[in-house]
């Protein structure tokens, strides 16, 4: 990873679970993120559990984009291909900007790891009133995968050549970060 002399800025980054089975005290993968942000030194803002149900994620993701004090939001489920996996669709219409990139890079991370089985996921990211938002697999795997090979240097202000934390930081920017 290269890294210059800006200083690292801790984001403050909120964790939603999308599940119709799991509750907060079963969610491995909101748990994951948590610890793997927080190791990073980054804030959990808030953590949230809904059904997977298009209006609940909108709403849900919705206040946070909302407020200023969110920068980062991480989606963990909803992402494959089952009648009920609807993540993409209830974030794409909220995405100003979608990342393309980020879908693309996940599955080739993914596939030497699963290998073929990675085709079936619809992980996708974008920026939203200036919030990102990443939707990720719901198994733990798969967001350590994301974060561990993308999220952990996009989300760190000193990787260069560049990274996500100065769409947050630029002077046209409702964010404020601590220096």
């Amino acid at each position: 990873m290269a890294k210059t002399s800006t200083p690292f800025r801790p984001l403050n980054i909120s964790v939603l679970t999308v599940s119709d089975t799991r509750t907060i005290a079963e969610d491995t993968s909101g748990d994951a993120l948590i610890e793997l942000l927080t190791e990073a030194g980054h804030h959990l803002n808030e953590r949230k559990l809904v059904k997977d149900d298009i209006y609940q994620m909108r709403a849900a993701v919705s206040q946070w984009i909302a407020d200023q004090a969110t920068h980062v939001v991480l989606i963990t489920g909803g992402t494959g291909f089952y009648s009920r996996d609807s993540t993409p669709e209830a974030m794409t219409p909220l995405f100003d900007k979608t990342i393309e990139g980020f879908g693309e890079l996940f599955r080739h991370l993914s596939f030497l790891e699963i290998g073929t089985s990675t085709i079936q996921s619809r992980a996708i990211a974008g920026l939203a009133n200036q919030t990102l938002i990443f939707c990720l697999p719901g198994s733990t795997g798969a967001c350590k995968t994301a974060w561990n090979g993308i999220l952990k240097e996009q989300l760190d202000a000193s990787h260069r050549p560049c990274n996500f934390v100065s769409l947050l930081i630029g002077p046209n920017t409702h964010s404020q970060l601590e220096a």
